[in-house]
Formats: structure tokens, C-alpha cells, sequence
């Protein structure tokens, strides 16, 4: 459209037009595509030529992969060329060009062939396969060396079990929770684990996890419900080994928090190593924490008497910090996919009211560090307190449990995770609660557990 004296005044098409833009990158062997989306941006990959893979699973040729609120990279063994298209234009990007010789990725390599030749001979004996517990400094790379290794196991036929430790960060539950899940499959490289488990349609085969709820941000805040809550997923672990001879031989691959060089820090890892009967544990990105790590194991051995061995890892160059408004975008971003779908599918959550009365629910209470002797005690009445709702806990999720509103607060806090809701309105006055689930469901005969994390989320329904 033109008006005199102005000229020729864009239209909004043309607009969006030129904020589309498409380059083409040529990688050589060992280099890496590094890239951050942030909230509210797309950035669409292609590979066009040669192959490329993101965190161990292989990008299929000429198809489009499009990435939001991530910073990852997709790296080469051999050279590719990628077609780069972004709607929005606003993105981060550059191109890292390592040699073999300084790349870690060379060492993650040789270190899955190394546990691959573990799997084969416990395959060959009829054994347990290595169980592998990956710590290190918050942002140091421990869940994308954990799906790494994920997905080189699975491209050779492997079925190891991943174990989720990382109360902050759900793997294919919510936040707040301990999950486990068998990766048989490969993962949907859009996402860090993939969907999270809904009615929805999926591409990639959907994992099902198996989920405990924690309901705090920090292992210190409860630490005895941590250890209590890792025992039973520890539990529930050892027993799908023990079931399954193709698991049983791929092992366990654990991903963690950031952990500090605390004492408590280290106590829970200790802890971790020994429900989980740990029998490598790899520090990534801290000289510091790996020599504390081999002291405080040294002549230890596993439930299996075998040896204990510590790995040292160079920390990749692209990792990067994320900030604690960008997680917490991360955390709601799940949120919204668990009740609504995500991109590519869209879910209708059911609302319902529910009286007060027909609710059982109980809360994550929050405690001091114990002492060591008060430590053995793990006595439920720390743990849980059954409350009556009230407004603190609008805009918050509540776990749906395993479990009978008969049941004792010790067989609650024990059982694994349903699914979730999410708490629209209280009205007090007339002591309604309105109720957003995924499914409809009554809500009345499972107990409903409410911590403090993740934070309430005001703005799911706006």
C-alpha cells in the first residue's frame, strides 16, 4: 500500500518475511553448531549433507528440527552442512572449530566404547552392567553427558535405565520429582528427554517414567525425605535389573544437581552410590570434586564387591550458564506441556470443583539438616503433615498419589506418583477448590501431596 507523500508502508507479510532468515553451515569433522533460543523464539535446523547428531542420537537427513527456549549445540564426526532458518530472527549462534585432539568429545566417545565393552561381557556372564553416577558443578554438562551416552548406548541395541536425582529439573515428570525411566528408543532431540508423558500423539516413542515426589527445590530442605525418597526409587530400580536381562546387562546411567563441595553435598552422593550400588562414578568439569570423590571412596565396594572407580572429565566449551530466569521459564514451559501439549500437540485438560471435604491432602514440610543420629530416623510426621486447603496453595501442584486416603502418611510418602493437578481457585468461603487435571478423574479417593516446588505458577490459565 502507498500513500502520498510517504511512500510505500510495509504490510505485516512482507514483515514477517524478512524476519525469516536462512543460512547454510559447512561443519568439518569435530566441530560444533552452538546455539540459545530463548523463550518465545524458534530456530529450525535441517541436515542437509553428511551427518550430525545432538547429545548422542543422530539428526535424520533433510529433516526439519525446530528448537525453543534451549541452549544445546549439534556437533559432527565426519562434516555436515546445515540449513539454519529462523521465523523470528532472534536467536544466538556460532560455530566452534576443535580438533580431535581438543575436543572432550573424543573422551565422552572412548568412554561410551568403554562401558559398551562392560555391557558386553556382563552380557556374556549373565551379570549386572556398569552402573554409572555422573556429578559436577551446577551447569558442567552432567545431563547432556547422561543423554550422550543415552544415546550411543541405544544406537547399539542397548536398554539402559536413566535415574533422574535432580529434584530442581524433572526428566519426563515435572519438577520436584525422582524419576527412572528404560531408554529403549531413540529421544526426541527437540526436547531434553522428550515428552512428557500425556494423551497426545507422539513421532518419537513415548518413555514412561517412573515417578516419586519430592515437592522441594533443594536436597537440604528435607534431607532425610531425599534419602527416603531415593531408597524407594532405588528399590523400585534394582528390581526392573533383576527382571529384565536386557536392562540388567545395559546398566544404570544417573544424572544429578549441582552439587557443592559441601559436606552435605557430598553426603547425598555417597548416599546415591550406595542405594544404587554405583560402580563408576565420573566427575565432569572439577579437579577438586574428583579428588574428594576418590578419597572418600577409596577401598570401598559395591553390594556386588566390585571396586569403586572414579573418572576425571574436561567440561565441555559448550556448556553455558543457565540463569535463574531462564529455568524458571524452563519449569513453566513443562508445566504448560503436561496440561496443554506442546508445538505439535494440543491437549484439554478437564476443570472440575471438588469439595474440601472429599480431599486428602498432605503437605512436604520443610526441615533443618539433621544430626547423624536424627538422621536414621525417618519418621513420617517430619516428612508429611495432612493440612486442610487454603489459599496458599492456589496456582500450585499437587502430586496425585499410588495410594488410598486410607493409608498411612509412611505408605503416601512411599508410593510413586499418578499424575498431577493444578489448583486454579480456592474459595474458602464456600470450601470449593477448582481443580485443573489432565484427565477426568475423581480426585476423592487418591491422597494429594503439595511441596514448594515447583513455585506456583500464576499465569497457566491466563
Amino acid at each position: 500500500m502507498s500513500i502520498p507523500g510517504l511512500g510505500e508502508i510495509p504490510t505485516a507479510v512482507s514483515a514477517s518475511s524478512a524476519a525469516t532468515l536462512t543460512t547454510t553451515e559447512n561443519l568439518d569433522p569435530f566441530w560444533e553448531y552452538r546455539f540459545e533460543v530463548p523463550h518465545g523464539s524458534t530456530l529450525e535446523i535441517k541436515l542437509t549433507s553428511g551427518t550430525a547428531e545432538k547429545d548422542g542420537t543422530e539428526l535424520a537427513p533433510n529433516t526439519l528440527y525446530t528448537f525453543t527456549a534451549t541452549k544445546s549445540k549439534i556437533n559432527t564426526w565426519h562434516g555436515c552442512t546445515l540449513e539454519i532458518t529462523s521465523p523470528t530472527g532472534i536467536y544466538d549462534a556460532y560455530i566452534s572449530e576443535p580438533t580431535a585432539d581438543e575436543t572432550p568429545m573424543v573422551s565422552y566417545l572412548n568412554l561410551h566404547f568403554k562401558l559398551e565393552a562392560f555391557r558386553a561381557t556382563a552380557q556374556k556372564l549373565d551379570q549386572m552392567g556398569p552402573r554409572v553416577l555422573v556429578v559436577g558443578p551446577p551447569d558442567s554438562g552432567k545431563t547432556s553427558l547422561v543423554r550422550m551416552l543415552t544415546g550411543w548406548a541405544t544406537r547399539m541395541g542397548r536398554q539402559p535405565l536413566v535415574v533422574n536425582t535432580d529434584c530442581r529439573e524433572g526428566m519426563l515428570a515435572l519438577p520436584g520429582s525422582l524419576s527412572a525411566a528404560v531408554f529403549a528408543t531413540i529421544i526426541d532431540i527437540t526436547t531434553d528427554w522428550g515428552s512428557i508423558p500425556s494423551s497426545g500423539p507422539s513421532a518419537i516413542p513415548v518413555k514412561l517414567p517412573l515417578v516419586y515426589n519430592y515437592g522441594l527445590g533443594q536436597p537440604e530442605d528435607n534431607i532425610r525425605l531425599y534419602k527416603q525418597t531415593l531408597s524407594r526409587l532405588a528399590v523400585a530400580v534394582t528390581s526392573r535389573l533383576s527382571e529384565d536381562p536386557n536392562v540388567k546387562t545395559s546398566g544404570l546411567l544417573i544424572d544429578t544437581g549441582g552439587v557443592s563441595t559441601s559436606k552435605g553435598g557430598y553426603d547425598h552422593l555417597a548416599h546415591i552410590v550406595a542405594e544404587f550400588s554405583i560402580n563408576i562414578v565420573l566427575v565432569i568439569g572439577s579437579e577438586r570434586m574428583s579428588s574428594d570423590m576418590q578419597k572418600r571412596l577409596a577401598g570401598q565396594k559395591t553390594s556386588l564387591d566390585e571396586p569403586i572407580t572414579v573418572v576425571s572429565l574436561d567440561k565441555s566449551g559448550g556448556v553455558v550458564e543457565r540463569d535463574a530466569g531462564f529455568l524458571q521459564q524452563v519449569r513453566e514451559a513443562a508445566i504448560k506441556e503436561y496440561f496443554f501439549g506442546g508445538a505439535s500437540t494440543t491437549l484439554s485438560p478437564f476443570t472440575q470443583q471438588v469439595d474440601f471435604a472429599a480431599l486428602s491432602i498432605w503437605r512436604v514440610t520443610e526441615s533443618s539438616t539433621p544430626t547423624a543420629a536424627e538422621d536414621e530416623i525417618y519418621s513420617a510426621d517430619t516428612m508429611l503433615e495432612r493440612i486442610d486447603p487454603s489459599l496458599m496453595m492456589q496456582n500450585c501442584i499437587l502430586a496425585v498419589m499410588y495410594a488410598s486416603i486410607h493409608d498411612s502418611a509412611d505408605t503416601i510418602r512411599n508410593s510413586n506418583v499418578m499424575g498431577y493437578v493444578y489448583v486454579a481457585d480456592v474459595d474458602e468461603k464456600r470450601r470449593k477448590l477448582k481443580v485443573l487435571a489432565p484427565v477426568s478423574a475423581r480426585l476423592g479417593d487418591r491422597p494429594l501431596v503439595w511441596g514448594s516446588w515447583p513455585e506456583p505458577m500464576v499465569s497457566l490459565l491466563g
